[in-house]
């Protein structure tokens, strides 16, 4: 029988329950079918400077994640970025709204998935075809098995004959497309970012040159999701609806020098468990964003590390 662990997943919550699988002697590998780990915390490089085109920033309210944000603010990967948005509507700012301190990255959001995951073993560009009870996958057995991503992507992996798993993985995700806009200079009003509100086009602009610290002339702007189901297959179609809207917001008027478009067809989970993760009796378990609450990077990385606790206290499945 084995006693290795696979996790599926390269993002937070699945590299954060690598982490826990080992700091608890376990043995783990990291299987992600990406280039780069990170899954929602993206990074697109533009000539050579990275640009956030999946989550815009992270909180931190509970202790245990506060002390792993010190620390990568201690080396210097991450910053207290603001605590004050602007709030607009299509025709223009109108106001701005304190709330809890936001926190970025010089790198990008990716590199606090990198740090997390130094040491660990990954196996990267390798897709994962039927998890099947034992528990196994695609035929070869581990000692428990972690599905670290969306619950339809997970329903995909997961075998008829565990239908407690399946259950599990059920939710509601709504979409989202990502617009990088690229101009000459700062040609908008200074903010770090917009909640936009009253708009079937846009619900949030980033200013990435603020929260990167660099101060290039480089917007992010995040689609209403309506928007983003009815064109996932056709970004192009309505880039220009969004640039538009985008522009319109902040009141710019001169021509980006390069505009693209990020997709996300599962970006938000819009009915999170209350839970933690869940694990079955077949040792196979689930975590990440649609899990413990609202859909962020604290409760991503929570949810994963409550889970390879979990996992290396009950220890293999058949045990």
């Amino acid at each position: 029988m084995s006693e290795e662990f696979l996790v599926v997943g390269g993002g937070i919550s699945g590299v954060a329950c690598a982490r826990a699988l080992v700091d608890a002697g376990c043995e783990v590998v990291v299987r992600d079918r990406g280039h780069r780990l990170g899954g929602r915390m993206a990074v697109k490089t533009l000539d050579g400077r990275p640009v956030d085109v999946g989550a815009s920033y992270f909180t931190a309210s509970v202790p245990v994640f506060q002390r792993l944000v010190q620390r990568w603010v201690d080396i210097e990967l991450a910053h207290p970025w603001t605590d004050t948005f602007h709030v607009g509507e299509p025709g223009g700012l109108v106001g701005t709204r304190t709330g809890p301190m936001r926190y970025a990255t010089s790198l990008g959001l990716r590199s606090l998935v990198e740090d997390l995951a130094r040491g660990l073993p990954v196996d990267q560009h390798h897709d994962v075809e039927a998890v099947e009870p034992g528990p196994s996958v695609d035929g070869s057995p581990y000692a428990g098995v972690a599905l670290a991503m969306p619950g339809p992507q997970a329903l995909d992996l997961l075998a008829g004959s565990l239908p407690q798993e399946r259950n599990a993985s059920g939710g509601v995700w709504e979409p989202c497309m990502s617009l990088i806009a690229t101009y000459e200079s700062r040609v908008w009003p200074e903010i770090d970012g917009v909640f936009v509100n009253n708009s079937a086009v846009l619900t949030f602009i980033a200013d990435d040159g603020s929260r990167r610290g660099d101060r290039a002339p480089v917007l992010v702007a995040h689609a209403h999701p309506l928007l983003s189901a009815s064109h996932l297959d056709d970004p192009d179609a309505v880039t220009g609806t969004m640039l538009a809207e985008l522009e319109g917001v902040l009141g710019i008027t001169a021509p980006p020098i390069s505009v693209a478009v990020k997709r996300w067809s599962l970006a938000k989970s819009v009915s999170p468990h209350a839970d933690h993760y869940f694990l079955g009796q077949s040792g196979i378990g689930l975590c990440g964003d649609g899990w413990h609450g609202p859909s962020r990077i604290e409760s991503a990385y929570l949810s994963g590390r409550a889970l390879g606790r979990a996992m290396a206290s009950e220890g293999p499945a058949a045990a």
